[in-house]
Formats: structure tokens, sequence, C-alpha cells
């Protein structure tokens, strides 16, 4: 069967050869790797942003650190990781005796590959004395470089954690930026990467949506200054559903994230309204890495047991202390 093109907005995405386009594949490729993961002894982690059928056959969704912290808990000796690169090395750097799948290698993430090794390297000489934290939403290598990292739900807190006052925030300017208005007592040099789906949207576009009474709007970190300058709400994805809490009265929500999201936010609150924030003029905010695994691929993953994500020895070790450090940091 011919996969039909998929239409987010205006942005035109072109699907993976094993893309669903009817709800009885949906039905019939579900049905098939809910058998499979049993047979395989794996366990299904979906990302917030994954497209809403993978979300469905996934036995967690969730951000991407408290998946691979989920997946410690669970007995499979297979976690099939259905999100970005970045997120597949975190699982296996955190479940090393684990095989760690990856449906499909070309879903990476520009945020991530806004920062090498190399580059940090050659910033950490620029700012010598400063100790770098390091978003999760970066490679090994680099975690591997870091004293500690941190989440957007946990980033302020860890930087306060930090013995030293002189701080390198790596990679994502925007929630660098934020941080460093909840910690002013801190020198924080910010690093100038950013998640383009989320810094492509502009407080102008929040307005145009905020313009009935009574509507809420709840932003990622990731977002620009005019964007959570207009917030009720800042937090990260698994924070946006406490969020939601918080507002009983509200019947309305904008929500400044990946338009996935909004898949899990509409079943646990199926009373409430949900606007997804436009990055320009009828274009929602749009990850293509993130929709690069469809279930043709969560399928072909199970069988063929691919792509297994591996760590460098050294690389994992470096990356698992900044992790370990990030995780022991206590919680407000």
């Amino acid at each position: 069967m011919q996969a039909r093109p998929v239409i987010h907005g205006a942005v035109r995405i072109a699907p993976a050869p094993y893309a669903v386009v009817d709800e009885a594949e949906v039905r019939e490729l579900s049905a098939e790797i809910a058998r499979l993961k049993l047979e395989k002894d794996a366990v299904i982690l979906a990302h917030n942003y994954q497209l809403p059928e993978v979300q469905e056959i996934a036995d967690f969704t969730g951000d991407s650190l408290g998946l691979s912290i989920e997946a410690q808990k669970c007995s499979q000796k297979t976690i099939v990781f259905c999100g970005v690169l970045f997120m597949a090395e975190s699982a296996k750097i955190l479940n090393p005796g684990k095989r760690v799948l990856l449906p499909n290698l070309a879903a990476g993430c520009s945020l991530s590959d806004s920062i090498t090794a190399e580059s940090l390297g050659d910033w950490m000489a620029r700012y010598p004395g400063h100790t770098v934290v390091t978003y999760v939403n970066s490679s090994a290598e680099v975690k591997a470089l870091s004293y500690i990292c941190c989440t957007s739900a946990n980033a302020a807190r860890v930087v306060r954690s930090v013995p030293n006052d002189r701080i390198l925030f790596t990679p994502d300017r925007n929630l660098g930026a934020w941080v460093r208005r909840q910690v002013p007592e801190k020198e924080i040099v910010v690093y100038d990467g950013a998640c383009p789906t989320h810094d492509v949207l502009r407080g102008v576009n929040v307005r145009e949506t905020m313009k009935e009474p009574g509507t809420i709007v709840i932003a990622h970190p990731e977002c620009r200054e005019d964007v959570l300058d207009l917030a009720d709400e800042i937090c990260s994805t698994t924070g946006m559903f406490d969020a939601v809490r918080r507002h009983p009265e509200a019947l309305r929500f904008v929500v400044a994230t990946e338009w996935a999201h909004v898949h899990r936010m509409k079943q646990l609150f199926p009373d409430r309204e949900f606007i997804v924030a436009d990055g320009c003029i009828g274009c929602r905010l749009h990850c293509p890495y993130m929709k690069m695994i469809d279930l043709g691929q969560v399928r072909r993953a199970l069988v063929e047991g691919v792509f297994e994500v591996t760590v460098d020895a050294e690389d994992m070790a470096g990356a698992r202390l900044a992790l370990e450090r990030m995780l022991a940091v206590p919680r407000d």
C-alpha cells in the first residue's frame, strides 16, 4: 500500500515507508505489537511528542528522562524507545544491562545536534572555573563532559544545587535564560543552542489565541522569553498535566509545545479544550524528528531487533555520573 503524505498545518511531512494510513491497519499493527512485545520480552516507551497511535501502544508515555527511569523498574530485557536518539542513549546509560532499540536511526534532535563534545570542550576552555550543567536533550558524549544534567522540570533546582556560583548552561538558550531569571544569585553563561520547534513560536501568535476570557496559557521553558511572559504556567511536558489540575475552573488552555502532547491531555481531561499554539499562521508546533517512528517501524524493531543503541564505555561512565548527580538532587 502506498503511504499518503501527512499534512500538519503548513508543514508537509513525508511519511516513513511503514506509515500507517487507515484505522484498520492501526488496529492490526497494534494487536501484532502487543503480541510481539510479550514474545520478545520487551517494554515500549513513547515520548509525549510521538504520533498518537504510537503513544497508544506504549507501556509508558512521558518525558525522556522519566521514561528511562521507568525502564529501570521494568523486568523486561529489551527496551523499545519511541523517541529520538539522545533519549535512547539515556535509557541505555541508565539501563546498561538491557538492550535498547530505536525503531528509526534517523530520529535525531536539532537541539542535541547544536552542541558537540568538541564545541563544549572549546567553550569550557573559554570559561575556566565554571561548572557545566547540561540539559538532558544532548548526546552521551556531551553529558560525559558535564558535571551534572538537568531536565526542563528541575533545571533551576539543579543549578541551585551546584556548589559553584559560576555556571555554563548547555545547550538550550531559552531554557538557560529562564533558569537565569529563576536563579539570579548565580552567574550563568548560556550556550547558543535552541529547539527550533519551540523557538519558532512568538508572543504575538500566543496573544491571538488568548482573546477569550479565562484562557490559561501553559508553556514549555524551551519557548522564547516573550512567550513565557504570557504564560500562566511554565513547565515540562509532564508538569503540564499537573498545571491543568491547578486550574479546575478553567475550560480552555493554550498549550505552547509540540502538538502531539495534546493527545494525552485530551484523554486525561476530556471536558477541557486544548489549543496548540501556532508557530506561524496556521502552523502548529511540529517536530519532524518526533514523527519519524510509526507502528510499522515499532513492529520491525520487535521482529528484527533493530536498531540497537550502544554507548562508548568511557562516555557511558561520565554521562551516568552526570545523570546520577541530577537524580540525587532533592525535590522541592
